[in-house]
């Protein structure tokens, strides 16, 4: 069976891209595979968050993983801070990670220019966290995005050196796990390509109905078409990218006859938009609102899943600690 791992990082909660290009077919994968889910607490020190909402975005997170379909009985779930072995095998991967390749990243150049007043360390070797996070269960398989591509290849790169270096083939070196021929992408309500917290174009899976409804309506549009069978912008080709995935085929076909014959009326495709991005979140957000102050429960998950996640963890730890060479007296 392969061995599978994901995470988030808990630097909020989870949106609707979130749910349709990952969410729901990690609830089929967790059938088909030995899951870990994780909640990636640590990477998000990098941008230094607010220590007063660092295990509120943490609870976010699980509660939202849980009420988007995540079984902890049949995944493993933890919180990365609490798997002290992944911070043991952070250290000694970055013992072979060189700062040239890892400054040529395009993840660290964004955050460098991003926040220039704060290019730390962790920016840095972020690579090699992630790359811990992947060998410390020495998964198969990692579901990422066009954005983490250049991690895992660093990943595999870092498992040959550390082989390599130690005349060892003990690490494995990990694949993309890709969902189909093509990952699903939510774009955002603003007419950008991408749905984000950051971007502040995201509807959330916790969000109410007034909220969404409120969301949709502000969503960018024009003044229509004014051809038939014309192309659309892509601020108006976002919005039947989500009517595709919340909708049925039905309901798009008939969206995109009113298109071709410029007949479209964005306030009826708006409000059919809202209603059925409400049909498909409101189970999930009221599975929130029933597990979100159930502490023990939260309690119960996190601390079984760090167990079941220490089982893999602590073997690796021991035997790299074998291979590196660390003997007791």
């Amino acid at each position: 069976m392969d061995i599978v791992l994901s995470g988030i990082r808990s630097t909020g909660k989870l949106h609707l891209g979130n749910y349709f290009g990952a969410l729901l077919n990690f609830t089929k994968m967790q059938n088909e595979s030995k899951c870990y889910f994780f909640i990636a607490d640590i990477h998000s020190l990098t941008t230094h968050p607010d220590p007063k909402l660092l295990h509120q975005n943490v609870k976010n997170v699980l509660v939202d993983y849980l009420a988007a379909g995540i079984d902890p009985e049949k995944s493993v779930i933890y919180v990365q801070s609490d798997l002290r072995e992944t911070i043991e095998l952070y250290l000694y991967l970055n013992m072979h990670a060189y700062m040239g390749e890892l400054a040529k990243t395009a993840s660290f150049k964004e955050k460098a220019r991003k926040q220039p007043e704060n290019v730390n360390a962790g920016l840095l070797t972020y690579p090699t966290l992630m790359a811990a996070d992947i060998l410390i269960h020495n998964a198969d398989k990692v579901p990422v995005g066009k954005d983490q591509e250049q991690h895992l290849e660093m990943t595999r790169k870092f498992a040959r050196r550390f082989n390599n270096f130690y005349g060892v083939e003990y690490f494995k070196e990990p694949v993309a796990y890709n969902f189909g021929k093509e990952l699903v992408k939510i774009p955002g309500l603003d007419g950008s390509g991408k749905m984000g917290k950051s971007e502040g174009n995201a509807i959330y899976l916790s969000d109410s109905p007034k909220e969404i409804e409120k969301k949709v309506k502000k969503a960018l549009t024009d003044s229509g078409p004014s051809s038939p069978n014309s192309a659309k912008p892509d601020y108006i080709e976002n919005l039947f990218t989500i009517l595709k995935v919340v909708s049925t085929p039905e309901v798009v076909n008939h969206y995109e006859e009113q298109w071709n014959k410029c007949e479209i009326r964005y306030g009826d495709l708006k409000k059919q938009l809202a209603e059925d991005i409400i049909k498909v979140t409101t189970p999930i957000r009221e599975r929130i609102l029933e597990i979100y102050n159930n502490d023990d429960y939260l309690r119960k998950v996190t601390s079984e899943g760090v167990e079941k996640a220490r089982e893999s963890a602590s073997k690796t730890i021991a035997d790299v600690r074998e291979i590196v060479g660390f003997k007791k007296f």
